[in-house]
């Protein structure tokens, strides 16, 4: 049964100004694990001694391509496995990665490297989408030639709220690639409410769902808010609230 994390982006403001006392906030929500975009200082065993203290696991990073390229990848595994987190997620890349669909055929490899190299630690890299990967480009849809040239070893955290703005729908890829959401963001996304909170817009959750639970191996539901029609830390407990319902019904 996949668990539920925070994507630490959506509570970033408290995150700085208060680590621990947010994490332990999070913690008392009911929030399981939580990903990191950012390390706010500490170094990975700091981090996961906070985590410790208060029940919570790492169920990914987010960290740029650069972290796991050349010499900078066996740091990036190194603090990652101090850490305890074995999702290695790129949120975005250079354009130069991604400016014609050569580009994008060439990325999938450099991933499929990292993938290759990170196996025999337990890890997994994948990538993380916004809604470029949906404009078309050279008559394709970059989100397809990436995650077909891609191995199964590289996971697809797709973000249901970013593809949505595009038409990129959650249902079709997770269709189209099963096996490949090990992490899935769950961010909602509503043409009438910018500021929708899970559950309160137009995603099919309860599809989405489904396919997590059959053909997904979704291990982590991760929520991820960015648009605030309240304080974030309310945003993101009302989330959770409506997510479990949701996974109830």
């Amino acid at each position: 049964m996949a668990r539920i994390g925070l994507q630490l982006y959506s509570v970033r403001t408290d995150c700085a100004k208060d680590l621990v006392g947010t994490l332990s906030k999070v913690s008392k929500m009911g929030y399981q694990a939580v990903e990191f975009a950012g390390y706010h200082g500490r170094d990975a065993k700091q981090l996961r001694n906070i985590l410790q203290d208060l029940n919570l696991v790492c169920c990914g990073t987010h960290t740029g391509l650069e972290t796991l390229l050349d010499d900078q990848l066996m740091k990036t595994v190194e603090f990652n496995a101090v850490l305890g987190n074995k999702y290695l997620i790129v949120p975005g890349l250079k354009e130069e990665y991604r400016n014609s669909i050569s580009a994008w055929e060439k990325t999938a490899e450099i991933f499929n490297s990292i993938a290759e190299k990170i196996k025999p630690y337990g890890m997994k890299t994948g990538y993380h989408n916004h809604w470029v990967e949906f404009e078309e480009l050279e008559g394709k849809i970059p989100m397809d030639i990436f995650f077909q040239r891609a191995s199964k070893d590289v996971i697809m955290q797709f973000d249901t709220g970013n593809a949505m703005r595009k038409g990129g729908n959650v249902i079709e890829y997770l269709k189209k690639f099963p096996g490949r959401s090990d992490t899935i963001h769950i961010k909602e996304f509503s043409a009438a409410n910018d500021k929708a909170i899970v559950g309160e817009g137009d995603i099919p959750w309860k599809e989405v769902i489904e396919l997590c639970q059959t053909i997904g191996n979704t291990e982590w539901y991760i929520i991820e808010q960015e648009s605030y029609a309240y304080e974030p830390m309310e945003c993101v407990e009302k989330c959770l609230i409506n997510f479990i319902k949701l996974l109830k019904n």
